[in-house]
């Protein structure tokens, strides 16, 4: 994993998976918007000991150090403001936007690898509908099972209280 942090001159968003240098393609639009508004609404409603975190590494393991689209870390898991990584067990919350070329990643991978390392909140966006707009699957993790189940799918508004009070209106997504 260290090897993730030394090696000169990556690409920038280069993750490890499985011990595996992933380097991220150009995105489209839609999942730079959805992040903006994701983004922003997860810190409408952030509690002080909280933080919200974009494209930053988690490090799950010694063979794994995905970036999340987006991050809710415990406020004390930010130590220093040049810092490249947080740490799976500070992460609360782990946000994936499906892309075309990360799919299965975003959709089997990651989830999967999240899951083991602990993280209890995870989410999936997608892109819907003839308006292509998002479409946020909401999925906690089992304490029984250790994998995640999903506890909702939401097409206009995110209001819900794990792990904190979130309510994010989607239908603003045209604004972004």
């Amino acid at each position: 994993m260290d090897d993730l942090f030394t090696l000169p001159d990556l690409p920038p968003h280069t993750e490890m998976i499985d011990g595996i240098l992933v380097f991220v393609s150009p995105q489209r639009y839609f999942r730079v918007a959805v992040i903006d508004l994701l983004v922003s609404g997860l810190r409408r409603t952030l509690p002080s000991d909280m933080r919200v975190a974009r494209e930053m590494t988690v490090v799950l393991d010694k063979h794994n150090g995905p970036e999340p689209d987006i991050c809710v870390v415990r406020g004390e898991a930010l130590t220093d403001r040049r810092q490249t990584r947080f740490e799976a067990a500070d992460v609360l919350l782990a946000v994936e936007v499906v892309s075309p070329d990360s799919e299965s990643r975003d959709r089997d991978t990651k989830p999967r690898k999240y899951a083991a390392a602990g993280i209890p909140n995870f989410w999936l966006v997608d892109m819907a509908g003839e308006d292509d707009h998002p479409v946020v699957q909401v999925h906690e993790l089992g304490k029984v099972t250790g994998t995640y189940a999903l506890t909702g799918i939401y097409h206009d508004h995110v209001k819900i209280t794990v792990p904190y009070g979130i309510d994010i209106d989607l239908t603003t997504f045209d604004r972004y």
